[in-house]
């Protein structure tokens, strides 16, 4: 009887630690989803399409010249204009760019608070992924290296403080450089 009650503690445990990663780590990217229908449309030559699909994420480019000075938004406007789909899918590599500096600023920003740090590196990655088909195997290298770096930066709280680590800001902040060095070819 004593071995059913401490499975199901364990089972619980597990379930719990599970929902709580996953929810944090939920959200919608509407950057990454915008992606397929944007290239596709550029890739088919039907440019209506693909401003359609540009508005869908035109919010999240704006953000970057309101927030950050970086005006993304006349560029990719101006490769839809210009119909020319090779260079909408090289302004949309730089918005990604920019997307993972920020993602890694605020994880940089936010290293003691293990939860948002982790979640921002996680989503910095699913950007990443997007963009390393592109790159040299020397420049993935780089890139992972500097991801993986960022992700063990952040620590771990551990399981009721068993195999805590504590987070690293010097080694996010080398790692958040490397990575950067990296997608230069982007820029």
């Amino acid at each position: 009887m004593r071995k059913i009650y401490l499975i199901a503690a364990m089972l619980l445990s597990l379930s719990l630690n599970t929902q709580a990663y996953t929810y944090s780590a939920a959200g919608k990217e509407p950057l990454i989803d915008g992606r397929e229908a944007l290239i596709q449309a550029a890739n088919s030559n039907d440019f209506v399409a693909a401003s359609k699909a540009y508005q869908k994420v035109e919010e999240e480019v704006l953000y970057f010249k309101q927030e950050y000075g970086i005006d993304l938004d006349t560029p990719m406007r101006n490769a839809l204009k210009a119909k020319d789909a090779s260079k909408v899918t090289k302004v949309l590599n730089k918005i990604y760019v920019a997307e993972i500096n920020r993602r890694l600023t605020g994880a940089e920003k936010n290293i003691n608070d293990y939860q948002v740090a982790k979640v921002l590196v996680v989503k910095s990655k699913l950007f990443l992924d997007l963009l390393t088909p592109q790159m040299s195997a020397e420049q993935r290298e780089q890139a992972n290296e500097g991801i993986q770096g960022a992700l063990k930066a952040v620590g771990n709280p551990g399981v009721f403080g068993v195999g805590a680590a504590p987070a690293d800001p010097d080694t996010m902040k080398q790692s958040h450089t490397k990575l950067m060095q990296a997608l230069k070819i982007f820029q």
